[in-house]
């Protein structure tokens, strides 16, 4: 018998994918369920290395179908030990374009599961959240657990819902969950639409690099594998009904990481243009990782100039997996 049952949602995203690796690496001995629904950022090649593994299975599944989820529980051979949830829609651009479907995944999906887990009567549930609940923060400052949500975009504001809704279950029903909110994740897997992947594929394409305003909005950034580690920290460490803040201590202006892509796969600045800014645009994220260092021990492994380099060389030599995304999308 495997040591713990785990759902893990939306595993076949950006963070989720590196998440159910990092658990085989770590935690060899859990069974793992991915859950996703395979929306255009989940990609079953991110995990084709583990998916052979008997402890893995994937259950295509959406979690904001109330039903599917009821089904989907009822049919576990056990009540879970941990729900990790990843499952989001979390780029902002398209949250103003299609509001809808982030209401949709981000709060009704969360809620259909801490229904679930609330029926199970037993396991502990994650909440994997993100620093633009907080809202924006100007040239000083940190966020901490204790900063008032304040979200600008419609992505934002169904992540800080929730939030809340999970803090309200684990008042009301004493459901065990902790929320885990970090800065800006970069890594391998990530999908193209994003800052990160997005400027070295242009750059190695030889195409523009838009940079939205100025390019000096601020953002903190951690490694996608310190994030994954500091989210099992939390689970098997942290305290019910608590939040986390995990960050890289890595603020980076945009302009500055675009003109360091720039110069490492293009050898030139030429491709950058500055294009008009976005609406409800932060200006600046910073997270105060004190209460993760005190309660946890965590500590960011992986220093940016040197994750930023081997990402770049991960999507320079992982064309195979970027390249049939940007011909369906």
């Amino acid at each position: 018998m495997p040591d713990k049952l785990v759902i893990v949602t939306g595993g076949c995203g950006f963070i989720g994918s590196n998440f159910v690796r990092y658990l085989f690496e770590n935690r060899p001995g859990w069974r793992v369920v991915n859950v996703d629904a395979l929306t255009y950022a989940g990609n079953l090649a991110s995990l084709a290395d583990v998916a052979d593994s008997p402890n893995y299975e994937f259950v295509r599944a959406d979690i904001g179908d109330a039903e599917g989820m009821r089904e989907f529980f009822e049919g576990l051979p056990a009540a879970p030990d941990y729900v990790f949830n990843f499952a989001a829609e979390s780029h902002v651009d398209r949250s103003i374009v299609a509001p809808d479907a982030f209401v949709r995944t981000n709060f009704t999906g969360t809620f259909n599961l801490l229904e679930q887990m609330r029926l199970a009567g037993k396991g502990r549930f994650v909440q994997i959240s993100t620093d633009e609940v907080y809202g924006t923060l100007g040239e000083t400052g940190r966020f901490t657990e204790k900063t008032p949500l304040d979200p600008s975009s419609p992505y934002s504001a169904s992540k800080a819902s929730a939030d809340l809704l999970v803090s309200s279950y684990c008042r009301t029903y004493g459901l065990d969950a902790v929320v885990t909110r970090c800065s800006n994740n970069y890594g391998p897997y990530q999908f193209p639409e994003k800052l990160i992947p997005l400027m070295i594929i242009n750059a190695r394409e030889g195409r523009e690099l838009p940079v939205y305003g100025t390019g000096k909005n601020t953002r903190d950034w951690i490694h996608v594998s310190d994030h994954c580690r500091g989210v099992l920290l939390a689970a098997e460490a942290g305290r019910a009904g608590q939040v986390y803040n995990f960050g890289g201590e890595a603020e980076r202006r945009n302009l500055d990481i675009v003109e360091l892509i720039a110069d490492t796969v293009a050898g030139d600045r030429d491709g950058i243009r500055f294009v008009d800014d976005r609406p409800g645009h932060d200006w600046r994220y910073a997270m105060d990782i004190t209460k993760v260092r005190d309660e946890l021990g965590f500590e960011p492994s992986v220093r940016f100039e040197e994750g930023l380099e081997q990402t770049i060389e991960w999507y320079l030599a992982n064309e195979s997996w970027w390249r049939p995304i940007l011909a369906r999308d």
